[in-house]
């Protein structure tokens, strides 16, 4: 291969993206924007490893990821090591095992990058995705669910986006009703793909003695109101009925600490909740079809209630409407740095001089400086 048949040096693998100065700095700031209203909600920031041996990293909740995570061999140990395709698994791992006797209730908050083998959210293909999030680790409780809901609310609101639909779901109600009706596995397998494609007739086709009450479910989707209304008028089983009572009185705490929030529930929904035990839910802003976050249900490495909502800070910021930028001054070389250091605590980004200039306001326009500072004196740039 010749020098000019070498790939570009700006070439990177699919789903990979370099972040440019305006972009890397606004996710930054708004990262830390959402962090700052998680910890006033007393949740304590933690920061696990990206890269961990693969049978701890996808071991307990994190077994349901094991088909998204890239590997490698640890030159040291000689183990396989994986990175996190997901953050959420590396909490539990950590409070069941170093946080085990830390007071319960305990909440813990994070922020980090994972690194997916592929991406299965609808229209993106980012592999490399950013995350910032909460999970709530012992009770297991409607109020609990909602908590979460409201703080992932808050945050967002403190970025800007406040039109929100919560589409929330509950995992284990369909196959908890499948498994019940004890159908051969083929039978349930293309059951289950039915009801993921919501393909009612191949429901009525593969549902046997349950498939009326399955499209009754399927049906049952929408507006939270009537979507619960509608569930509420199917004949459930008493274990399936659990979980839309649970599924029911969830939603009610929802919209109890987000009072105009847009709700909506589906209760058949599976897709994408692997490791997920309860109500599950996805956040929308209104007006776009790009998730934001997701979270739910689910059980510590020692089978401890938790939940949690993580949001993507890539999604978040592409959606947030941008915020106004700090004025950029121009130092002129030689300038005092007490001038700058003022300049600076009253907001302004400054941008020394390191020569003489033989034009200040050139030098400042070329270097994106709207102002030259003179004697401490703020000179619009032309």
């Amino acid at each position: 291969m010749t020098c000019d048949q070498l790939p570009s040096p700006a070439l990177l693998p699919p789903g990979f993206i370099d972040l440019l100065a305006a972009d890397a700095q606004t996710e930054a700031n708004g990262t830390q924007a959402l962090l700052s209203v998680f910890a006033s909600h007393g949740y304590e920031r933690v920061a696990p490893p990206l890269l961990e041996f693969e049978d701890t990293l996808l071991g307990g909740a994190g077994a349901a990821l094991a088909d998204q995570a890239f590997r490698l061999m640890d030159p040291d140990t000689r183990r396989m090591m994986a990175l996190r395709p997901d953050i959420t698994p590396q909490i539990a791992r950590i409070a069941a095992t170093r946080l085990h006797d830390a007071p319960r209730p305990l909440r813990l908050s994070y922020a980090g990058q994972a690194i997916l083998v592929g991406n299965g959210t609808a229209g993106q293909n980012e592999r490399q995705i950013g995350q910032a999030g909460i999970e709530l680790i012992g009770p297991d409780s409607a109020q609990a669910d909602a908590e979460v809901v409201a703080i992932a609310a808050e945050a967002l609101a403190r970025v800007g986006i406040t039109d929100l639909s919560f589409d929330l779901t509950m995992p284990l109600l369909a196959p908890s009703l499948i498994e019940q009706a004890g159908l051969p596995a083929a039978t349930v397998t293309a059951l289950m793909h039915a009801l993921d494609r919501k393909d009612a007739a191949a429901v009525a086709e593969h549902g046997g003695p349950i498939a009326d009450v399955l499209i009754r479910l399927l049906n049952a989707a929408g507006e939270a109101d009537q979507a619960l209304a509608a569930l509420q008028e199917v004949d459930l089983p008493e274990k399936t009925r659990t979980f839309s009572e649970r599924l029911r009185d969830s939603t009610a705490a929802i919209r109890a600490r987000v009072p105009g929030c847009q709700v909506t529930v589906d209760p058949v929904e599976f897709r994408g909740w692997k490791y997920h035990t309860g109500v599950c839910v996805s956040v929308y802003a209104l007006g776009s079809s790009e998730e934001l976050g997701r979270g739910g249900r689910y059980l510590c490495n020692d089978d401890e209630p938790a939940c949690g909502l993580t949001l993507r800070p890539n999604a978040v910021f592409r959606v947030a409407p941008r915020r106004a930028q700090p004025q950029r001054v121009y130092l002129p070389f030689g300038t005092d740095e007490a001038v700058g250091r003022k300049l600076r605590d009253k907001g302004h980004v400054t941008v020394a001089g390191l020569a003489p200039a033989g034009s200040e306001e050139e030098e400042a326009r070329r270097l994106a400086c709207s102002f030259v500072s003179r004697d401490g004196t703020l000179v619009p740039v032309n």
